[in-house]
This record gives structure tokens, sequence and C-alpha cells, in this order.
């Protein structure tokens, strides 16, 4: 079989919180079941073509790196918005997420405009929204870290990525966190979000690898033990 391709957009700069966790966990996960894949970093000024990508990861940062990105990611957009209708797999945390959506404007300086793969607007707060967070999904309880004064508003018909049980998610009041459209997920959650989620993890694994070996393949079980234990010790944090 051809090897799966881990795309890391902006590992430099949009990476904070353990961020880059998400793929190493991928990686392991994939390395661990004996299945060939590479990981490829694509930073400021480089190009990329996203649709030849199997997973794509897009961490967070300060409004400093959201600015520092927006320029770049716009020169990125339309190859990421054909990957992403084409059914590329995708991951997008805090900034990397808020870019995702039609933009960010900021307490100071000019908006921000984003990608509009979500159909989603952030604007910043006036209150700083940090803690461990429990938010209920179609995946199974995702647990996670946000910190984040952003705050995100969908549109009537962009669904999110679930309900918060514990914690503020989109904006702290609507029970929202994150959004999901086809294969592309955006989220608040930190800490990193996948070796504490690893069903979460196989599932965006297991969309990548049914689009390129076909809809029958199964991903071979793993021991996940430490990393439930891991969740449920995080669970307990926010008890």
């Amino acid at each position: 079989m051809s090897k799966l391709t881990i795309v890391h957009l902006y590992p430099n700069e949009m990476n904070i919180y353990g961020d880059g966790g998400n793929v190493l966990a991928l990686s392991k996960r994939l390395q661990w079941r004996g299945i060939d894949h590479t990981v490829v970093k694509v930073g400021v000024g480089q190009e990329c073509d996203f649709t030849k990508a199997d997973i794509v990861f897009g961490g967070g940062g300060q409004d400093k790196g959201q600015t520092l990105v927006a320029e770049d990611l716009a020169n990125k957009a339309d190859s990421l918005r054909e990957a992403a209708a084409s059914g590329v797999v995708m991951l997008t945390i805090c900034g990397m997420y808020q870019l995702f959506g039609h933009g960010f404007a900021p307490t100071e300086g000019e908006y921000i405009k984003g990608i509009g793969i979500f159909d989603a607007e952030t604007v910043a707060g006036n209150q700083r929204m940090i803690g461990n967070m429990v938010v209920d999904t179609a995946w199974g309880q995702l647990v996670g870290f946000e910190n984040h004064s952003g705050v995100t508003t969908l549109a009537l018909n962009q669904p999110a990525l679930g309900g918060v049980r514990i914690g503020s998610g989109n904006d702290g009041a609507s029970g929202d966190e994150g959004a999901v459209i086809q294969n592309v997920y955006g989220s608040y959650l930190h800490g990193s979000l996948l070796p504490k989620n690893p069903q979460f993890a196989d599932h965006l694994l297991l969309l990548a690898a049914q689009r390129k070996y076909g809809n029958d393949y199964a991903l071979p079980p793993l021991d996940d033990h430490l990393e439930q234990l891991a969740h449920y010790e995080a669970t307990k944090l926010v008890q």
C-alpha cells in the first residue's frame, strides 16, 4: 500500500500547549500498527499540494502567530479548500481553527481574514476562557485544556464538534465546542488532544485510511489502557 501522508501546517509558528503532540500521536499509532507513513512539515513560504495529503494538522498560536501566517495561509487557501472538499482529513486547534473560519477580529489591529472552510466568525473577548474541558461528541467524550479569549460564533447551518459538559468551548455561553464539516474538525482543545483521546485519533486515522485504501479497510486494534488511564485522570481534574 502507498504511504499515508500527514502534513503538519506551520509547526513553528502555530504550535503551543503541546499541539505538536497530535502529529506525534497520529504517527505513533500508525507506526505501532506497521502502517507506512510520512510526516511533512509545511511552514510559511513553503508550497504544498494539500489534495495529495491524507491528514492535515494545524495547531494554535498567539495573535501574533496568527498575523504572521494569515497572508501565507491565504496563498494556500485554494489548495486547502479543494482538499477539504475532496475528503482530506484535517484537524485544526485554537488559532488555526479560528483561521479556518471566516476570520478573527482582535482587540487591537486589523481583522485577520480566514479561509472560510468553517462557517464561523471569531472576535476577541474581554474574558479569558481557560481550564480543563470535557466535551461530548459523536466520537466519545473528549478531554483537553482550553486557553483562549477568542469568542467563536457558528452559523446556524454549521455543526459543532460537540457539546460542552465542563468548560467554555466556543463562546462560554452556547454550549458548543469546535466545528466539523465533511472530514475537517476544529477545536479549542489543547493538551494535546489526541494522546488522551485515542478513540478520536483512530477515527481520524480510519477516515484517512479508508479514503486511501477503500471503505473495507479496518485499523488493527491497539492496547490503549495507558491512554484510557490518561483520559480518566484528565476527567478527574474537572470533577
